[in-house]
């Protein structure tokens, strides 16, 4: 639910049983909250859009939010090696105890795109999991293998600018958009989740009538995974 539709921060609600999907084994409400918009949208840029992601392969993940974290348990699970991207040190640290092989902070390290090259003796990522938008955009087209795939799904950075997309040609990559998924593709992710056991990262979890520290906490950036507000 949510864009353009109400979103879920309510006591009760009426919903068509055919637009629910059951909660996977062992995960408390709190933890299946995160999968609907979060999960889904990082299963999809992974294993739906374009070729799939697979054992061997190199993805790159942009930042430690949400998305970000899911796809990187995702492909952890799914056997590929993940590099991940921060402005904070700790939050690499953090994120490699999760399974990233590498990070890299942008702030330190403003061309990061050269650095994933390095990181990947030269031949770059088989996918961009592209949550900075189109500030971050050309650097992750640099950062590609040849055929490799970037998934736009962020707006941190902006909605418009001159952007070069030749990098692109270059390496006869591909741009899909991803916006969260179908409801085969939360069926497909929870069958992932049940079998590799993947619990969602939480990095707070608020009370309902703590629902104004939950957002402040959001909007400061301070956290990875998720913030969750809960109805208990």
């Amino acid at each position: 639910m949510g864009s353009p539709l109400d979103g879920m921060l309510i006591e009760k609600i009426a919903l068509y049983e055919d637009g629910l999907i059951p909660i996977p084994d062992g995960q408390s409400f709190e933890e299946a909250s995160c999968l609907p918009c979060a999960g889904v949208t990082a299963w999809n840029a992974l294993m739906v859009a374009g070729r799939p992601t697979r054992a061997g392969d190199t993805v790159l993940v942009l930042g430690t939010g949400g998305v970000a974290v899911f796809a990187l348990q995702f492909a952890v699970a799914a056997g590929a090696r993940v590099i991940t991207t921060s402005s904070s040190d700790s939050k690499l640290e953090r994120v490699r105890l999760l399974g990233a092989s590498a990070g890299v902070n942008y702030r330190r390290t403003p061309d990061w795109a050269r650095e994933v090259l390095k990181l990947t003796d030269g031949r770059g990522v088989d996918c961009v999991v592209e949550l900075g938008g189109v500030g971050t955009l050309e650097q992750s087209f640099e950062a590609l293998a040849p055929g490799g795939k970037v998934c736009l799904i962020g707006v941190m950075t902006g909605r418009r600018a001159d952007i070069n997309p030749y990098a692109l040609m270059w390496k006869t990559g591909t741009l899909h958009g991803v916006r969260v998924g179908t409801k085969e593709t939360f069926e497909e992710m929870t069958r992932a989740i049940e079998i590799n056991q993947i619990r969602p990262v939480i990095e707070r979890t608020f009370r309902f009538d703590q629902a104004i520290d939950a957002f402040q906490c959001l909007a400061s950036g301070d956290f990875i995974g998720k913030i969750v507000i809960s109805g208990q």
